[in-house]
This record gives structure tokens, C-alpha cells and sequence, in this order.
């Protein structure tokens, strides 16, 4: 077995993890069938990762982090409804071209609640998720030049349980074409929450944002 950096080692253990569940669920990503599609011994997984909770909450993670949208690709004084159909947009057609991942991301939060010592899997998932799409809210206000009416913090939970909601209905049913009217429904309601900034109050340089990944769960 060729030696790799134990970070390196845990990515690619991640990997496995993600495509075994994805096509057996998550009971089916067990130590032994990890290893099996990594190509390493059992030893090897117990080493990068302390027990299964570890290694869900790193599964969960990286589902997260895929549903990505990159702030970078959003140019400085778009309109903020254009900058919020673009992160939208962007995260959906992430999720639908990963439909086992996203079935994935249900299974992990449900089979985390279902056991008290994965429980705290479901909170981290959640906490993570909220706090990349407050980020997101904060980045598109600099990029947008506004600011917005309500708690970033609240439009960050009401976003990701609309992402929820339709990511799930368009796994039982398949349709893209509602969610994507709803999202961008969405978009517009936010885009009525922001007001601009008077040009005093802004500085003459701002942060750049750095790429955001935002929640699907």
C-alpha cells in the first residue's frame, strides 16, 4: 500500500464512504466495505478515523461542501436578485447532478437522530450548513451593495429548509422544472428584504469574499 499523508488518506476514505453509501445507503457503509472500495486494509480506516460517528460527520461535510456555489464567480455590483438566482441556481444544479449524494444527505441525518451516540451528526450537519449560508447572505450583500431587512442568520435557516424542501420532493418525484420556478420565486422575495447602501457608507475597498460553499444538506 503506498504511503499518503493521513489528511490525504481521509479524503480518499471519505470518497469511499460517499460511494458506497451512495449506492447501498447508509447502513451499507460499514468499516470493513470502506476499506474494500478504498483498497486499504481495516486497519487503515480505524487509524484516520476514531469510529463511525467520526466518519459520518465527515461524510456529512463533504456533502455540504459539494453543494457549492463559488461567490468568486458573482461580479462586483450585480444586482442582488441576479446574485441570489446565480448562487441559487448554481447550488440546485449541483444537487440534481448528484441525486445519490443528496439521498445520502437525508439518510445520514436521519439514521444520526435514530441513534442517541450519532446524534450529535444531525447538529453539526445543521450548524455547518446555516452558518455557510449566513456567510453567503453577508457575501452577496458586499458584492450587491445592500443590506438586508431581516437577520442574515434567519434568512440563512428559511433558505436552507426551502433547499430542503424541494431537494426532497424532487427526489420522490423527479420534476426539476417546479423547484426551479420555486427557487427562483425565492430569489425574488429575498431580493424585496434588501435596500442599497448608501454610496457614503461604503468603503473604498471591500473584502474580497472567498468561495462559500452553501447548503443542500
Amino acid at each position: 500500500m503506498n504511503r499518503m499523508p493521513v489528511a490525504e488518506r481521509r479524503e480518499q476514505l471519505v470518497a469511499a464512504a460517499l460511494a458506497v453509501a451512495s449506492r447501498e445507503g447508509i447502513e451499507g457503509a460499514t468499516v470493513r466495505a470502506v476499506a474494500a472500495e478504498a483498497g486499504v486494509s481495516l486497519g487503515v480506516v480505524h487509524y484516520c478515523f476514531q469510529d463511525k460517528d467520526e466518519l459520518l460527520r465527515a461524510m456529512a461535510h463533504a456533502i455540504t461542501v459539494q453543494n457549492t456555489t463559488r461567490v468568486g464567480e458573482i461580479p462586483p455590483g450585480t444586482p442582488v436578485e441576479d446574485a441570489l438566482a446565480i448562487a441559487i441556481d448554481s447550488v440546485w444544479e449541483t444537487i440534481i447532478a448528484n441525486r445519490g449524494a443528496q439521498l445520502l444527505s437525508y439518510e445520514v441525518t436521519t439514521s444520526s437522530l435514530r441513534h442517541s451516540e450519532l446524534g450529535q451528526v444531525a447538529v453539526e450537519q445543521y450548524r455547518g450548513s446555516w452558518a455557510i449560508a449566513e456567510q453567503l447572505f453577508d457575501a452577496i450583500g458586499q458584492i450587491s451593495s445592500v443590506r438586508w431587512k431581516m437577520p442574515t442568520d434567519e434568512l440563512a435557516r428559511i433558505a436552507l429548509a426551502l433547499i430542503d424542501g424541494y431537494s426532497l420532493a424532487w427526489l420522490v418525484d423527479g420534476e426539476t422544472e417546479p423547484a426551479q420556478r420555486g427557487l427562483r420565486g425565492f430569489a425574488r422575495y429575498v431580493a424585496s428584504l434588501a435596500e442599497p447602501i448608501d454610496p457614503v457608507e461604503i468603503p473604498d475597498e471591500l473584502p474580497v469574499p472567498a468561495d462559500l460553499p452553501v447548503a443542500g444538506e
